[in-house]
């Protein structure tokens, strides 16, 4: 009979099995009479494991998931099954035995419900007690696994909101020492064009010999410009101290904000009013230039011999001493145009950070947009992928903080939608 020749199959596993065996046995025991194949197939899977066999064995019985618990190398196993829809979910538990669901599947197709109450009286009470006691072990532990992985996401995204923060606060804290530095240098600049004015008002005296009209209007001219710059060194000094307090508010909302889990903005603006004749540099460059004209926003600057239009946000004054300084290398400038020139040739206006964590990618982010600036692109691609849209909006917010930055949107949805943002200039 077929279970006979089960058994001679078995007996060759016994006879040969070691520990170097693998063992594979579908519906072990089944093919006689259920409660004597179940205590043959249990001492043949207690052999087995005696000999150190490997093996995955699939079964029905109750006395053999009873057997797996209690014997020391022998583990219980299950497919997941969704209670509510009744149907397989495919997926292999290790760690507690599984159910046949037999009375569920029966009671979905529609076998008569006398009939599957007939099989409940048959069966007994205990039996149906520990079949659904087994299920509900089951449901219980897939519903803490989906909850223990829900946890270790949120962790996951408290870290990286907590490094983020840490860095728009160092980065702060470097930009307040930025203005402070910078504030000295204007004012260094600033008192020796007045120790300037003031040789050149007592050489006037000297050279008029006293005379009274030519001294009266010198003194005057004097008098009026130390007026202009005491109201413009109030201004300045106020306009400085007022960002410095602004930064020192941030940076005290941003180490509250770490503790309640909430996410703050940081936009610094550095730039003083730039007018007609006034000598400035790129930012993030050496190059140097004189101002021609002012509409707006949008200045125009002589580069040496290249005229070029910027939005003001994209330059920087700076003092006559330092540009005098930089303009003496004029092979230097004419060699950084070229530079210029070339970047921008081989500027790509499109960036993928998929895939990469959410520090890394924000910097990369914010390189790209930097290099953008500077050559004065008129917008930029960004791929940064949906997925649970956390570094879309990182990259979003980092966005927002950036002056020259007019507007950003997602892209067209046959084109990627919601995970590419599309970057516009100024």
């Amino acid at each position: 009979s077929t279970y006979s020749s089960h058994l001679l199959n078995m007996k060759n596993f016994i006879k040969s099995a070691n520990n170097n065996t693998l063992v594979l046995i579908d519906e072990f025991g089944s093919g006689t009479e259920p409660m004597l194949g179940g205590a043959i197939a249990e001492a043949i899977l207690d052999s087995l494991n005696e000999r150190k066999a490997f093996g995955v064995i699939t079964t029905h019985y109750t006395s053999l998931k009873h057997f797996a618990s209690s014997v020391q190398g022998i583990e219980n196993g299950a497919m997941l099954f969704d209670t509510g829809k009744i149907e397989p979910l495919f997926k292999l538990s290790i760690g507690e035995p599984g159910s046949s669901f037999a009375f569920e599947i029966a009671r979905k197709i529609g076998l008569p419900e006398e009939i599957l109450q007939k099989a409940t009286e048959k069966i007994g009470k205990d039996h149906i007690d520990f079949d659904k006691n087994l299920k509900d072990i089951i449901r219980d532990k897939r519903y803490w696994e989906t909850k223990r992985e829900s946890v270790r996401k949120s962790e996951k995204k408290l870290e990286e909101k907590i490094a983020r923060l840490t860095s728009e606060l160092e980065i702060a804290d470097k930009t307040r020492k930025e203005i402070i530095n910078k504030a000295k240098e204007d004012a260094e600049s600033l008192l020796a064009d007045v120790n300037k004015r003031i040789e050149n008002t007592i050489r006037e005296i000297q050279e008029s010999k006293a005379e009274k009209e030519r001294t009266r209007l010198a003194r005057k001219s004097l008098t009026d410009f130390k007026e202009k710059l005491n109201q413009s060194s109030s201004e300045e000094k106020d306009k400085i101290q007022r960002k410095i307090e602004k930064l020192k508010n941030r940076k005290k909302q941003g180490k509250k904000k770490i503790q309640e889990n909430k996410t703050i903005e940081i936009n610094i603006t550095e730039s003083f009013k730039i007018e007609k004749g006034d000598k400035v540099r790129l930012f993030g460059q050496d190059n140097v230039g004189e101002v021609l004209d002012v509409n707006n926003k949008s200045i125009m600057v002589a580069f040496g011999n290249m005229i070029t239009t910027l939005n003001e946000k994209k330059l920087e004054k700076i003092s006559e001493k330092e540009y005098k300084n930089k303009s003496k290398n004029s092979g230097s400038q004419k060699s950084s145009f070229t530079d210029f020139g070339e970047r921008r040739l081989k500027f790509k206006p499109e960036i993928d950070v998929r895939g990469k964590r959410a520090e890394e990618a924000l910097q990369t982010v914010k390189d790209f947009v930097d290099e953008a600036i500077v050559i004065n692109m008129s917008n930029i691609k960004i791929l940064h992928g949906k997925g649970d849209g956390i570094l879309r909006q990182l990259i979003r917010q980092y966005l927002d903080t950036v002056d020259v930055v007019r507007s950003f949107h997602d892209e067209s949805v046959q084109f990627g939608g919601s995970g590419i943002t599309i970057v516009e200039f100024e």
